[in-house]
């Protein structure tokens, strides 16, 4: 079984002292990677990362994910390769098609279909890993071309720094199995201007669907690819009653979207994390002997703080 990974984030925006304590904590408990997310209205990841690199000494650091839609993929490459020089070779790369359609229209950046996006997105991760290469660079594809770039300053890690990629749906999943080294099992997006969760794909069965596209697509690297999970399902909850917070949660489901969900369908998602610390750590253990999954973003350090202590490097 490939070890446990931990990966701690904080959900808004915090004093920069704040932040850097956060890190410092994650760090000391045994979390592998600090990640923040890439929207308009947050902090920029890239100069925040920084700054969590410089504050600690092991913890890695990722954007979480970056969307490829709101700049050019050899800037970012610039601005990568000189974060993981930075870091000592602690950058993990994530990246997405990107799903904030009000974000895009915001700031006057066309939101192309789904399709669109998902051929922008293999056009840059193609760039990236060109950029990260010895040499000049030449690309031309529907959404980018370069001509004999090789001005990127290397990255530390080599040939590049992991590379996270996640999705919902069978294409992001199978771009995700080829093209990565760690794989993020995300929910789907019910499509339109504000697109929201799909319920049933974060359930035990529709992550089964999931792992079986990625293994298919992947072939013979998928023992070395890592598998990720992340609480899109609601906060984490420690308690010694989690069938009546499940069931709350199903009753919130039904109201807002109309589907029905057991309270034992939620307690089982890898998404849904809920109950007493001995309790979550089994979950853990039970979702990477089925699944495979060994990688969990964590949304409450301080609950979640024992289950990685115990957990985490096993």
């Amino acid at each position: 079984m490939p070890p446990f990974r931990f990966l701690a984030t904080v959900s808004e925006n915090r004093p920069f002292a704040e932040l850097t304590a956060v890190a410092r904590q994650a760090e000391a408990v045994g979390c592998a990677t600090f990640v923040w997310p890439d929207h308009l209205g947050g902090y920029a990841p890239i100069p925040l990362l920084s700054m969590i690199a410089a504050a600690t000494e092991r913890l890695r650091v990722q954007p979480f994910v970056l969307n490829v839609g709101l700049r050019h993929p050899a800037v970012l490459a610039q601005e990568l390769a000189t974060l993981d020089a930075l870091s000592g070779g602690r950058l993990e790369i994530g990246i997405g098609a990107g799903w904030n359609k009000p974000e895009h229209d915001a700031i006057g950046l066309p939101f192309e279909t789904v399709g669109s996006r998902i051929k922008q997105l293999t056009e840059a991760i193609a760039i990236l890993k060109g950029c990260f290469a010895k040499g000049a660079f030449s690309l031309a594809g529907e959404h980018y071309t370069l001509t004999d770039h090789g001005d990127t300053p290397e990255p530390a890690q080599r040939p590049h720094p992991p590379l996270f990629l996640g999705g919902g749906g069978k294409r992001l999943l199978t771009l995700a199995a080829r093209e990565a080294q760690i794989v993020g099992l995300a929910p789907r997006l019910v499509p339109g201007d504000r697109p929201r969760l799909e319920p049933r794909s974060v359930t035990a069965a529709a992550t089964e669907e999931k792992v079986r596209w990625i293994r298919e697509a992947a072939g013979e690297r998928f023992g070395d690819l890592e598998l990720n999970v992340y609480p899109t399902g609601g906060p984490t909850v420690i308690t010694g009653r989690p069938l009546a917070e499940a069931r709350r949660r199903a009753d919130r489901i039904r109201e807002q979207s109309g589907v029905e969900l057991t309270a034992e369908e939620i307690l089982d998602s890898p998404h849904v994390y809920i109950g007493t610390v001995k309790g979550l750590t089994q979950k853990f253990l039970d979702l990477r002997e089925r699944f495979g999954i060994s990688s969990f973003l964590i949304d409450d350090l301080d609950a979640l703080a024992p289950v990685v202590e115990e957990l985490a490097g096993r």
